[in-house]
């Protein structure tokens, strides 16, 4: 089992959003190395910490899963998405999405917080310049996340 870190907006589509459907595919990804994470690296069954991102105060808002094998992300066909690329053909998709399904919403566990925790300061998301929206956890940082979340504040 592998554990990742995937960001959305939440005025896109938060924790509560994805709470509301069994799951939801997670589209518009244009990072070739996130890209290859989905594609190659995730499982169903794997781990997801949800994070809300370019917000007042971003943070892990919720576990999630994922739900799904990579599949093309059919946003990149569609001429009027914001996500088209024109290079993409249906034999030759270049890109990919999954399927997440949300687990459970917990409290925010802010961006701030995460960095005063010396057991997460090699966490990609806590590294100068990161700005992947999907990024591998380790095994270590997953199992400390989840304590700091049973903790209430």
């Amino acid at each position: 089992m592998a554990y990742w870190l995937m960001k959305s907006e939440p005025d896109e589509i938060s924790i509560d959003d994805v709470l509301a459907l069994p799951s939801i595919p997670w589209f518009g990804v244009r990072n070739y190395q996130a890209r290859n994470f989905m594609r190659d690296g995730m499982r169903v069954g794997d781990g997801v910490l949800f994070y809300h991102s370019s917000c007042p105060e971003p943070g892990i808002a919720g576990l999630a899963e994922v739900a799904s094998t990579a599949y093309p992300d059919h946003t990149q066909f569609e001429k009027d998405s914001k996500y088209f690329d024109p290079k993409a053909t249906q034999e030759t998709p270049r890109w990919m999405m999954v399927d997440v399904k949300a687990k459970r919403k917990t409290r925010l566990l802010s961006l701030a917080e995460l960095r005063t925790y010396p057991q997460l300061e090699n966490m990609t998301v806590l590294q100068k310049g990161s700005r992947l929206s999907i990024t591998p956890v380790t095994a270590d940082e997953w199992r400390f996340i989840q304590k700091l979340l049973e903790k209430t504040v």
